[in-house]
């Protein structure tokens, strides 16, 4: 699912809801940079981890 991440997309981390919403702000070679309302940039294993995709706020 994180191969699909692109710029923009809007996410929530499933193990860390009291980050927020976080908006993706890239995607190479696995490693998923995301903007997190409450916990700023973070750098994703998405091998690790499936960021949830949000459809609506």
């Amino acid at each position: 699912m994180n191969s699909l991440l692109e710029p923009g997309m809007l996410v929530r981390h499933p193990a860390q809801p009291e980050w927020g919403l976080g908006q993706v702000q890239s995607n190479i070679g696995g490693r998923v940079t995301v903007n997190f309302e409450h916990a700023g940039k973070v750098v994703i294993d998405g091998s690790r981890v499936d960021l949830v995709q949000v459809y609506d706020r």
